[in-house]
């Protein structure tokens, strides 16, 4: 494993410790809401709003730290080492464009590794959510308690956009060795 997956992986681990510390904390009181994200309107932040806010943060707390676990999503049903064939890409359509445009190993790729992209993607929606309250909805102001999540979600939006390049380097490595 590379040395930047390695690192990937420990950031993932430690955005999913503090992911469940505030899912703790919005449980516990959801005053914590108000006053360190919410700031601009917190006569709106109640405990049902703190404790939804506290499930997704720990669905994506959970979802980040399988991710570290097991970054290359092996399981059984795609540990095929990255093998596929046209009639693998096929059985998607001509319209799936990632099985077709980026080569039968790199969409098989793609397809196997599930739960990075899920991963990604809660990134990608904390980074929504939280741009989206200070700019459309304005009940958020740019604190350091809004500040924060927005450069986590950036940094690892980053990080995990370069960590697919290792990925698939190392997918195709893999597969010169096999042949």
């Amino acid at each position: 494993m590379s040395r930047f997956l390695s690192v990937l992986r420990s950031w993932l681990v430690m955005v999913s410790v503090i992911a469940a510390g505030n899912t703790l904390q919005s449980f516990r009181d959801h005053s914590f809401l108000s006053e360190k994200l919410y700031t601009a309107s917190p006569g709106l932040v109640n405990g049902l709003q703190a404790r939804n806010f506290g499930v997704w943060t720990l669905l994506s707390s959970v979802i980040r730290c399988l991710c570290a676990i097991d970054i290359r999503n092996r399981t059984p049903n795609n540990a095929c080492d990255f093998q596929c064939t046209t009639e693998h890409a096929d059985r998607w359509g001509s319209s799936h464009a990632g099985a077709h445009a980026m080569g039968y190993i790199t969409g098989f790729f793609v397809l196997s590794n599930s739960l990075y992209y899920i991963t990604l993607f809660t990134f990608f929606l904390a980074l929504v959510h939280f741009l989206s309250e200070v700019f459309i909805y304005h009940t958020a102001a740019l604190t350091i308690g809004i500040m924060a999540p927005l450069m986590v979600a950036s940094f690892s939006i980053m990080g995990m956009l370069i960590g697919l390049q290792y990925l698939e380097v190392e997918a195709l490595s893999q597969n010169k060795k096999k042949n």
